[in-house]
């Protein structure tokens, strides 16, 4: 998936991008929407903005990895970037666009690269449509969470 076109789903948030930023800027809160997402720990002296370093505990059926990840692009109300630097390599990033009044278009885009062990090229064929379900899953969890708020 590195250098191969990206998985990408994204939603519509009733709400304008400031306020879902409100959400999704606390790092450590993405366990509450991330349902593959167990545990993040903050391993850098920063808890947010470019530079900030965590690990993530993440689970997608059977498989378990500890997931290391560093920010790598911080707008507010925007842009979150991350590179994969763990056993699975790659990036990632949210971005957040309004769409209409108090209204935002949350796309999620990753580019993954998987070890031989996981399968290389063959398991991340394989993981595409399984990660896009697990995302898009994600993403109406985020929708309900910050529209409740």
């Amino acid at each position: 998936m590195n250098n191969k076109q990206p998985i990408d789903v994204a939603i519509t948030i009733r709400r304008p991008p400031s306020a879902v930023w409100a959400y999704v800027k606390d790092i450590e809160s993405h366990t509450e929407w991330m349902l593959d997402a167990n545990a993040i720990r903050i391993t850098s002296a920063d808890a947010s903005g470019t530079g900030a370093r965590f690990e993530c505990d993440t689970k997608i059926g059977p498989f378990r990895l500890v997931d290391k990840m560093e920010i790598t692009a911080w707008e507010d109300n925007k842009l979150m970037g991350v590179s994969h630097q763990g056993i699975v390599s790659g990036w990632g990033q949210f971005s957040l666009e309004t769409c209409g009044p108090g209204q935002t278009t949350f796309r999620w885009a990753e580019s993954l690269k998987f070890p031989w062990y996981l399968g290389g090229r063959l398991g991340e064929v394989a993981a595409r449509p399984i990660l896009r379900w697990v995302w898009n899953r994600n993403l109406a969890q985020l929708k309900e969470q910050v529209e409740a708020r």
